[in-house]
């Protein structure tokens, strides 16, 4: 299996990349993944042993130049595997991204390559991610996953589309398409099965669901849900069972990683809670009072923080209040999500499926082709999914 990374120099992509290098060469374990229980054995998902990484990046370069400084502080691995590993990492060359529609945040980022990303038409930019994908796919099983950072909600107009005035924007270079759905698009096009971690449009626009499906593309997305929102997905089916309201539901979160400082940016923001947002009103049938906050705070680093403060009315309307604090580390959380979904999405397309895979919505905060947002449900839907079962039987 092969893995081309939108924001292949990144912590995610980087912390995946030191996991699998590390565990082929014997020196840490692959732990954390779904796809390695029980309940997936017998499946012929993809090897692990053999991932091959590769991808692009605002920054092209190789994964060793920005290993240290993504990995060294946050004490994922010790310094002295990184520096093991620093031959396998000079060898994973990471190649042009594309700039455009990311807002402000987004062009700080690209620093002085911005000029070189934000070059080419929109056809010329898939033209150029199709052959880049392509030359490091070499006809071996290939999944493209989108780990870039968050883009501020696209124009509206862009939802109305369908594939054919999707392709003639394309062609005509229309300023409104995001990155993210240039990525999708080129991954279609190289016939890659397509997976958005983040909450940017990517391929969730009706226009590229159509062309994925037309193409035989599964897509997986969107939003990887790895921590205060995994905990809200497991933790909310419970009121409803107990037939306790929830009135409100607080949270906050602070993070300084990268990710971070883009989310400090309004418009960006607004991408991501909409997605945290949604899932509460999903399980519970009903939008609670409270909102969610995301705050940037540097000396944290990779790691991230989030308080929720719940209140809930029960037996003669009285009221009672819980609180939670999780603290997790983001890139840890996420790097073997991305396997397990890489390796699902090419399952699905073995299996000859096509679009959004609703069974994979376990894995996200908002779920393209399910509307489910209770984790239970989500797994028991991906069980079903994988033992060739439907969703609802």
């Amino acid at each position: 299996m092969k893995l081309w990374i939108v924001g292949a120099r990144g912590s995610i992509a980087t912390t995946l990349a030191a996991g699998v290098l590390a565990a082929q060469r014997g020196l840490a374990p692959l732990e954390a993944l779904l796809t390695e229980t029980e309940a997936f054995v017998g499946l012929g998902l993809a090897a692990l042993p053999a991932i091959d990484i590769g991808g692009c990046d605002l920054a092209p370069g190789t994964l060793a130049q920005s290993a240290h400084a993504a990995l060294a502080g946050v004490g994922t691995f010790p310094v002295a595997m990184i520096d093991a590993l620093m031959p396998d990492l000079e060898r994973i060359a990471i190649t042009r991204g594309v700039l455009r529609g990311g807002g402000a945040a987004i062009d700080a980022l690209a620093g002085d390559q911005r000029a070189a990303t934000a070059s080419g038409t929109a056809r010329e930019v898939v033209d150029r991610l199709v052959t880049d994908i392509r030359a490091f796919a070499q006809d071996e099983p290939t999944v493209v996953v989108n780990l870039a950072s968050t883009e501020p909600t696209p124009a509206a107009a862009l939802a109305d589309w369908d594939g054919a005035a999707l392709r003639r924007a394309v062609d005509d270079d229309d300023p409104r398409i995001p990155s993210s759905c240039l990525y999708a698009l080129a991954a279609i096009e190289a016939g890659c099965p397509h997976a958005n971690f983040t909450p940017s449009a990517g391929a969730s626009l009706p226009a590229i669901v159509e062309l994925a499906r037309a193409a035989g593309v599964p897509l997986a997305g969107r939003d990887g849900k790895t921590g205060e929102t995994l905990l809200k997905t497991a933790l909310a089916p419970m009121f409803p069972i107990r037939a306790l309201t929830v009135e409100g539901w607080y949270g906050t979160n602070i993070l300084g990683n990268t990710d971070g400082l883009v989310l400090a940016d309004p418009d960006n923001k607004a991408s991501k809670i909409t997605s945290k947002k949604g899932v509460l009103e999903g399980i519970l049938g009903y939008a609670p009072e409270g909102d969610v906050r995301i705050d940037y705070f540097k000396p944290l680093a990779d790691h991230k923080v989030a308080w929720n403060f719940i209140q809930f009315r029960g037996w003669g309307g009285h009221r009672m209040r819980m609180q939670f604090t999780w603290e997790g580390t983001d890139s840890v959380l996420a790097a073997p999500l991305v396997l397990d979904i890489a390796r699902l999405a090419l399952l699905a397309q073995r299996r000859g499926e096509s679009g959004p895979i609703g069974a994979l919505g376990l894995f996200f905060k908002t779920p393209e082709g399910s509307s489910e947002m209770n984790l239970y449900k989500q797994y028991d839907a991906l069980l079903r999914w994988t033992s060739g079962r439907s969703a609802a039987g």
